[in-house]
């Protein structure tokens, strides 16, 4: 079964000078690297997680207790659908701007309100904790937030570069070709 997610940086892998954005389908949400192996690991975790509780819903469904099993089930499916979201955070571009997916909330910045994208040396969170280490953030400056804080795309220490500083180079790469292609436009 093909998981369009995990493979969403092939096409940056075979960029050339002549095609920048190696997509046909540009109107498309993608995102330009594949997740990490911190992200992929904690979802896999909490499907497994899953399957636990999904089998201890069936053995107090069968026990007599359908309610039970019910709420139970809900737990489980709360679980998977924590594991798919988790899979979906990141930076994601199209032709329409730019997408910051977290966990709990999804900003979308039009290509005409981004102003800047921009790489820069930076205390950044580890792993999304409160410890800061020194790193490398991909930063977005917005035009209707100009006295506010950039907003941190990609860390060097997030769940998908943590000890991967190539791949982060190549996805705030990718992301900048597509903020430089589509920012002027």
């Amino acid at each position: 079964m093909p998981l369009p997610f995990l493979t969403a940086d092939r096409a940056f892998d075979e960029v050339t000078d002549d095609l920048p954005l190696p997509f046909d389908d540009r109107d498309r949400w993608r995102r330009p690297y594949r997740p990490g192996p911190w992200r992929v690991a904690m979802a896999a975790l909490l499907l497994l997680l899953a399957s636990y509780v999904l089998f201890a819903a069936v053995i107090i469904a069968v026990a007599g207790t359908l309610g039970g099993g019910a709420i139970v089930f809900g737990v489980a499916l709360f679980i998977i659908g924590s594991a798919l979201r988790l899979l979906r955070v990141g930076a994601w571009v199209s032709a329409y701007g730019l997408r910051q997916v977290r966990f709990f909330a999804t900003r979308t910045a039009p290509w005409a309100q981004v102003v800047a994208v921009r790489t820069v040396q930076q205390p950044v969170r580890w792993l999304g904790l409160p410890r800061t280490v020194q790193g490398q953030a991909l930063l977005l400056v917005r035009r209707d937030r100009a006295g506010d804080e950039p907003t941190p795309l990609l860390t060097t220490h997030n769940a998908d570069f943590l000890g991967r500083p190539a791949a982060f180079d190549r996805a705030a790469d990718g992301v900048e070709v597509w903020a430089d292609e589509y920012r002027h436009a």
